[in-house]
């Protein structure tokens, strides 16, 4: 896996989805770039429900636990976004390791999964 972020972000305005996919390597620091698309996503529809999928991503721990804290929370953190806005975020975290085939098979129920609970 490339150590490199790559983001590709889908909006549905009309359904009010948006997911925002990373690969790569997700760590704390990165973590801060991811942060700043997710708020410009958010910002772009009142209500938007975010999906972050990392399930192609190779997460640190310490970025995961950030990453379930926005979702718990609805909130980015305050250095990223100072006003507070609501963010309604869904994380689709890596499968743990197991065979190659069963891992994409389960990502692609939790994101399906994820979309359908936005709807």
């Amino acid at each position: 896996m490339n150590d490199k972020l790559k983001v590709l972000v889908r909006l549905d305005l009309d359904c009010g989805q948006a997911e925002v996919a990373a690969q790569g390597h997700v760590t704390a620091k990165s973590l801060q770039a991811l942060y700043v698309v997710v708020k410009r996503a958010n910002h772009l529809k009142e209500g938007l429900h975010l999906v972050v999928d990392v399930s192609h991503a190779r997460v640190e721990p310490a970025a995961m636990e950030q990453l379930q804290a926005c979702s718990e929370s609805h909130h980015l953190p305050a250095s990223i976004d100072p006003l507070q806005a609501e963010c309604n975020i869904s994380v689709l975290a890596p499968a743990p390791p197991v065979a190659a085939h069963k891992g994409t098979e389960r990502a692609t129920r939790l994101r399906s999964r994820a979309m359908s609970l936005a709807a």
